[in-house]
């Protein structure tokens, strides 16, 4: 049994994320658990998110996940916009809530840090040459 959608297609923040994320070389979009995720040959982000709490879980309806440095992550997580996603969150995975006054250059640092981790030399490359201008 598919999982119920878990977004809401009119959500301007889920558009702002959008945006960012298929300016990436080769950047995708698919519906996974219910979630936007955004991927090359591995997803890269996610627009929403959930921690487990008390037998269930809390709802980050509009927050993005991403893949980050182990270091950077650290340092994110003292951030109370930060938390750590229910199933990706042992294997290195942040979710950052979003409001109408995010930052989105700090947001698109993250979506590009979390792309670089799982887009692959080609499309790394790709991206520093499209930043040059070539």
């Amino acid at each position: 049994m598919p999982h119920p959608i878990m977004f809401d297609e009119a959500d301007p923040l889920l558009a702002q994320v959008r945006a960012l994320a298929l300016a990436f070389p080769d950047a995708r979009e698919k519906i996974s658990h219910g979630h936007p995720a955004f991927f090359t040959t591995k997803v890269f982000a996610y627009y929403g998110g959930s921690v487990k709490v008390d037998g269930g879980y809390r709802q980050h309806e509009r927050s993005v996940l991403v893949l980050v440095d182990p270091d950077e992550r650290a340092a994110l997580l003292g951030d109370d916009r930060c938390y750590v996603p229910a199933y990706l969150g042992p294997s290195g995975w942040l979710g950052i809530d979003l409001a109408d006054n995010s930052d989105w250059g700090e947001i698109n640092e993250l979506l590009d840090a979390s792309y670089r981790r799982t887009a692959g030399p080609r499309r790394v490359a790709a991206l520093d040459a499209q930043a040059a201008g070539g």
